[in-house]
């Protein structure tokens, strides 16, 4: 019986990692296509550095943002440093 659970919960996960990974590349994009907008609206190209027409932009900033360094300030509470942003992310998603 609980073998069939687990397998029900890795079935779901599995099924759910490409929705996820989807909805990410589509919002990428979203910011992308605003990028692109708001350059227009300011009598600017909008994000075109990168390659054709600024296409690899959101993976520029995934990367970006990715390998940026964390600053950690030296006499904090290391726990609660790491916790506080996982607790504002679970309350911004709840309500």
């Amino acid at each position: 019986m609980r073998s069939r659970r687990s397998l029900k919960i890795w079935r779901r996960a599995f099924f759910a990692l490409p929705v996820l990974a989807l909805a990410l590349i589509a919002i990428a994009f979203y910011t992308l296509i605003e990028r692109k907008f708001l350059g227009y609206h300011q009598l600017r190209k909008g994000p075109n550095k990168p390659r054709i027409a600024g296409l690899p932009q959101p993976f520029a900033d995934a990367i970006k943002l990715f390998l940026k360094e964390q600053a950690k300030p030296t006499m904090s509470n290391s726990k609660i440093f790491l916790m506080a942003p996982t607790i504002r992310l679970g309350l911004a998603l709840i309500m």
